[in-house]
């Protein structure tokens, strides 16, 4: 026997207000007290009342929250303008969700889709991507992480092989003649973080080399820089690089030039990931793993539009190989 469906009159009950207060929680804009908002939430939480929103009138495409973080990277500039057209293409409006401590935490960030009447989640932010994932899950919202690898095994996620990445960037800095090798890392729980540093060790240890040193910039500017600072303080130096992302790649190459008066290539080979347009510029011209942004934002929309549309598609992950692009931020490899 089929349960039956949770409604804004039971939510009123629990919460002991009236259906309206409900509703006026639940409406973008309207105004209801500090503790009706708390009442009804909590309510609504312990019923697993969905709410279903109204929609626009001027509109009469479904909505699709996407959920980003770390705007400062220019890699998320990137795949948020590619998502968002990957999404109008496919006839969905999207509902712009930066995740900043405003947003609050997974079940805030979900509630405020519920309420706009998002019928699906595409998220690439990083710290909220696991308790995001329960979420969803909890409500029957369909979702898909993008660039994201949640520890669950059954979210569905379209990501860059960060692994094979990491191991393409090992094999050219051993190729380059370096056995001194620093590795500069982004935030310890990115799934992202986790795989490159795993194929880029063992990338040198099939070479028979063990990491030099290594330190933590959380794929922020300013930290990565503290953080090249602390690798080049000492007088073993390491010979080259490899900075997770090319953000943080970016300070990296800005302390190494201008505060330690160290030469790019010619005393230290620098290499990011991701290949954002400023990689190419000559003030950087950085080497890199370029990623396909747009392919893997179409896959990840389409990955979607499927669970929108009611297809059943169990855990479904997909890897794009990224392309290792050789700039001047590194010496020449050996013919040897």
């Amino acid at each position: 026997m089929a349960m039956a469906k949770v409604t804004s009159s039971d939510v009123a009950a629990l919460a002991g207000v009236s259906r309206s207060a409900v509703s006026r929680v639940f409406t973008p804009g309207a105004s209801a007290s500090k503790d009706t908002i708390e009442r009804v939430r909590r309510a609504a939480k312990e019923l697993g009342y969905r709410h279903t929103g109204h929609r626009k009138k001027q509109s009469d495409h479904p909505r699709i929250g996407l959920v980003v973080s770390n705007v400062e990277n220019p890699f998320y500039a990137q795949a948020t303008k590619h998502l968002s057209m990957a999404l109008q293409a496919r006839g969905f409006d999207t509902l712009l969700l930066v995740e900043m401590e405003t947003v609050g935490t997974a079940e805030d960030i979900v509630a405020r889709c519920l309420d706009q009447g998002v019928v699906g989640l595409l998220v690439s932010s990083v710290a909220t991507q696991s308790e995001l994932a329960k979420e969803c899950e909890r409500f029957g919202i369909p979702a898909v992480f993008f660039n994201r690898l949640p520890n669950d095994n059954q979210s569905n996620c379209v990501t860059a092989n960060n692994y094979s990445g990491g191991r393409i960037i090992g094999d050219h800095l051993v190729a380059c003649g370096h056995r001194k090798i620093a590795y500069l890392a982004g935030w310890e729980y990115a799934s992202t973080q986790r795989d490159r540093e795993a194929g880029f060790v063992a990338a040198l240890n099939d070479a028979g080399i063990e990491l030099h040193s290594r330190d933590i910039g959380d794929f922020d500017y300013d930290l990565a820089c503290e953080a090249t600072r602390r690798l080049f303080s000492g007088k073993d130096k390491p010979e080259a690089i490899f900075v997770a992302n090319d953000h943080m790649a970016f300070a990296c190459m800005d302390v190494l030039r201008f505060e330690l008066n160290l030469s790019v290539p010619q005393d230290v080979s620098v290499v990011g990931f991701d290949d954002v347009p400023l990689a190419a510029w000559p003030s950087y011209d950085l080497t890199t793993v370029s990623l396909p942004i747009k392919l893997m934002a179409e896959q990840a929309v389409e990955m979607l539009n499927t669970q929108v549309e009611g297809k059943k598609v169990g855990s479904h992950r997909i890897a794009i190989d990224g392309r290792l692009v050789v700039r001047g931020s590194t010496r020449r490899a050996s013919l040897g």
